[in-house]
């Protein structure tokens, strides 16, 4: 299985950017997949998670209202719409996947067995 996530840049300040992954190998339908970020000296942080069979969603507190996760199932891809970005959200975003099915509250501390390479997110006037 491999990730590949794509549609980082650099964005001001109340932009928005959308986060594509993709992936070879797995079809994402069939599986929770989520979003990480890490900034510069600070700890990797869970962004958001998406289940496969209801569809339900987490979102971190600093995302929830400006970030919507969401399935393209003919393009094999889970992606991640970022609107009003603050420069606080200047992170390299990771997607990731294992083998549940289910996101739960707690879906950031679990052990995920695929990552995607990271793209750089910039947010900067």
């Amino acid at each position: 299985v491999q990730l590949q996530a794509s549609g980082g840049g650099l964005v001001h300040p109340g932009g928005s950017l959308r986060l594509s992954c993709g992936a070879s190998g797995r079809s994402l339908r069939l599986y929770a997949v989520g979003w990480f970020r890490q900034a510069p000296g600070k700890e990797r942080e869970g962004v958001s998670c998406i289940s496969a069979r209801d569809q339900s969603t987490y979102y971190a507190d600093a995302v929830r209202g400006r970030f919507i996760i969401s399935r393209d199932n003919a393009k094999n891809t889970v992606d991640l719409q970022m609107n009003s970005l603050k420069p606080e959200d200047t992170a390299t975003y990771y997607c990731v996947t294992g083998l549940r099915v289910l996101c739960t509250s707690d879906w950031h501390r679990n052990e995920y067995d695929h990552w995607g390479q990271g793209t750089l997110v910039t947010v900067s006037s």
